[in-house]
Order: C-alpha cells, then sequence, then structure tokens
C-alpha cells in the first residue's frame, strides 16, 4: 500500500499545503483512515480507490472527515499521473461526499471542477469579532465556514486569532480575508478550523470555492489570482462558471513510503 505527501498549490517543494494520497485497492475501515490520518498530522490525508473509470476519493483530517478538499484533491490527481495509474493527458474523475469532481492537467498546472459555494450576509456568531480582534467589514456564511473581510491585507497577515473560541463555533472553519496590496494578487485570505484539528490550514482549496464568487461580485471579474497567506503560503488561481468554480495550481511530491504489512491488515475493508 502505497502513500505519497504532496505539496499543493506550490511549485516548489515544502510550500503550499502537504496533504498525504493513500493509493488503496479495495475500500478500508473508516476508523483505519482517521487513524492513519492522525497518524500523518497533516491538514487531509486521502484515500482513493478504483471505481471504474473513476475513484471513490475520501477526505479526513487528523481529527474528522471532510465533506469536500481542494489542496488533497489537487494531490491526488498529480499522484496518479505521477504513477502512471492515468496517462499524462487522461483527465481525473473522483467521486466523493461534494458529488463528482473532475481534475484536469492544463501545461504545468492542474486544474480542478469544485462546485461553488455561495455565501450570504449573516451576524457574526458570538465571540467571534473578539476572537478575530481585527477590523471588519463584513460577515458572510456558506454551509461550511463563515467568510470574514477585513479592509487590511496587513490585518490578515498579521491576524492572531483566539483559536480556542473558534473551535467551540458551530462552523468547520472560519475564513478571513481581504484586497491583496501586492500586485501579483487580487486578494489574500487565512483560513482556521481548530475544531477539524487544523488550528491554521496552509491553503485551502475549498475556501476558495467561497472566495472565487465573493471576489469576482466585487471586483467584476470571474477570473482572479488568490494568496493564502499562512507561513507556508499557497497560489491559488481561481475561475468562476456559474455554479461551479476551476481551482488552478500545481503539485510537487516530496516523499514517497508504503505502509507495512501489519498497520495495512488493520484496515482491511
Amino acid at each position: 500500500m502505497e502513500i505519497d505527501i504532496v505539496d499543493a498549490f506550490t511549485d516548489r517543494p515544502f510550500a503550499g499545503n502537504p496533504a498525504a494520497v493513500c493509493l488503496l485497492t479495495q475500500p478500508a475501515d473508516p476508523a483505519w483512515m482517521q487513524s492513519l490520518a492522525a497518524e500523518m498530522n497533516l491538514s487531509e490525508t486521502a484515500f482513493l480507490v478504483p471505481t471504474g473509470d473513476a475513484f471513490g476519493l475520501r477526505w479526513f483530517t487528523p481529527a474528522k472527515e471532510v465533506k469536500l478538499c481542494g489542496h488533497a484533491t489537487l494531490a491526488s490527481a498529480h499522484t496518479l499521473w505521477e504513477h502512471g495509474v492515468l496517462k499524462s493527458g487522461q483527465p481525473a474523475l473522483f467521486d466523493t461526499l461534494s458529488g463528482r469532481l473532475t481534475a484536469r492537467r492544463d501545461g504545468a498546472a492542474i486544474v480542478l471542477d469544485f462546485p461553488s459555494l455561495p455565501f450570504t450576509p449573516c451576524d457574526p456568531p458570538r465571540g467571534l469579532m473578539e476572537a478575530l480582534g481585527c477590523p471588519v467589514e463584513s460577515v458572510h456564511s456558506n454551509p461550511l465556514d463563515v467568510l470574514v473581510c477585513t479592509s487590511s491585507a496587513q490585518a490578515v497577515r498579521t491576524l492572531q486569532p483566539d483559536l480556542h473560541v473558534i473551535k467551540s463555533m458551530s462552523m468547520r472553519g472560519v475564513i478571513v480575508t481581504a484586497r491583496s496590496d501586492d500586485d501579483r494578487y487580487d486578494f489574500i485570505s487565512r483560513y482556521f478550523a481548530p475544531a477539524y484539528g487544523v488550528d491554521e490550514d496552509p491553503v485551502t482549496g475549498s475556501a476558495h470555492c467561497c472566495l472565487a464568487p465573493y471576489w469576482a461580485a466585487r471586483l467584476g471579474r470571474n477570473e482572479l489570482t488568490g494568496f493564502q497567506a499562512s507561513p507556508r503560503g499557497g497560489v491559488v488561481r481561481v475561475r468562476v462558471r456559474g455554479d461551479r468554480v476551476d481551482l488552478i495550481g500545481h503539485a510537487v511530491t516530496t516523499l514517497r513510503g508504503t505502509i507495512v504489512k501489519d498497520a495495512q491488515s488493520i484496515g482491511a475493508g
């Protein structure tokens, strides 16, 4: 049983967001997958099972299974092409808790076809403004996350939120965003999901399913570039297409290994 670690949304090692990708030959016990994800201790571990012309894909943080993950999907597609499971020009098809997702190559980049996750204005959850401690322009939400927009890109970069308070809130995570003060990017963001075992996610593809329509509406353009200003940092180009969003980025494999036999047997489906 092979497992890779792939840095996603970056074109160089030790940047972007690392994801573990486990290539399975048959379905595995969810408790075993959760245990392996905790052992890897990355923001996401992806598990792939062949299903005809597609792959079943599930994502686990060190604490929970999630319904949608961008960077581990990008890492999964990259791994399938690198291992020769898929030919270079062949798209990767994934069946997930969020429906069918696809990935294709575009030169050196990978394009993910993801659902748009529209936002609606909302009142901030109790304690959130105090937990963030930054000037807030507006607060929105979708079924997964709360989106907080601030007027200051510098405030996003220097934010030190109270993660204990955020962890107690009933949502997956908090996105904090601002218009970029760097001409290379249109907007910047950071993402915090302590309730899912991820205090700060380095680069969050699924958050850009909300950030893309939000900034497209504000800036009047459907193609944008976002920078996630975590300590590792990562770039996500986005393209809004109605109820779908293209997430565009690169990936680099940094580690390749195998899971030993005794550990595999625990996860037999």
